[in-house]
């Protein structure tokens, strides 16, 4: 949401709750008093912490786009009651500029760990799509986005859920990335790997040179170059 001018987004004003985190121990969204969801990327997390002391519930305003279905905003920009505004510029890999607060902070390691409990939330990702829950003793699970759909009916608030995965315990709270999931400890069912990226295309040149097919195909009819017809004459294999 970096390339986004947050001066043209709209402004919500809210009272901090709670960070939220993701799978690594960094925080990429929080929650306000009124249970509206903010999310914003992980590499303004060093900022947004130092920026908001533990512990209080200070107002904030939150510029970025209401993600549609969920009540969900995705920040572009959040501003704290000193006027200390910090924008999502993108990513500081390749790019120059101060160090940012923690950035070579040792990150906490996960281990094996499991949680029983009652789901107070669900959580979204950046484009409204489930990727966990709030428990309500305040533990934080998250699942494969691929796999929200099919366990959904885990999911519901006021229902009991059970995971078993690698978890870690940071001073923001306790997260568990499920490996399985069930209504209880001794009903547990894996979840599935994340499916690989399908491979970037290369440039066009590429696309134009595999395309040009030996002399046998042109002689059955095949296409030429990008899919222009065979030259005439030369069905059958006859000149």
């Amino acid at each position: 949401m970096h390339w986004l001018d947050p001066d043209f987004l709209p402004e919500v004003s809210g009272t901090f709750d709670r960070f939220l985190l993701n799978s690594h121990g960094d925080a990429d969204g929080m929650l306000l008093i009124d249970g509206t969801e903010v999310h914003f990327p992980p590499h303004i997390s060093a900022e947004l912490r130092a920026a908001i002391p533990a512990g209080e519930n200070v107002r904030l305003k939150v510029r970025g786009v209401r993600v549609r279905g969920c009540g969900l905003i995705a920040a572009v920009a959040i501003e704290t009651p000193g006027g200390m505004r910090i924008v999502d510029n993108g990513p500081r890999h390749g790019r120059g500029g101060d160090e940012k607060p923690d950035e070579h902070a040792a990150k906490p390691k996960g281990q094996p760990m499991d949680a029983e409990g009652i789901v107070g939330r669900v959580l979204h990702g950046p484009r409204g799509e489930a990727r966990g829950v709030l428990l309500e003793d305040g533990r934080l699970i998250r699942i494969p986005a691929h796999e929200a759909g099919r366990i959904a009916p885990l999911l519901s608030p006021g229902k009991t859920l059970a995971v078993r995965g690698e978890g870690l315990a940071a001073a923001l709270g306790t997260v568990i990335e499920a490996r399985e999931i069930g209504a209880s400890k001794d009903d547990l069912l894996p979840l599935g790997p994340r499916k690989p990226k399908a491979p970037k295309h290369r440039k066009n040149r590429h696309h134009v040179s595999t395309s040009i097919r030996p002399d046998r195909e042109k002689s059955r009819g095949q296409p030429d170059i990008a899919g222009l017809p065979a030259r005439a004459g030369t069905s059958g294999g006859q000149p």
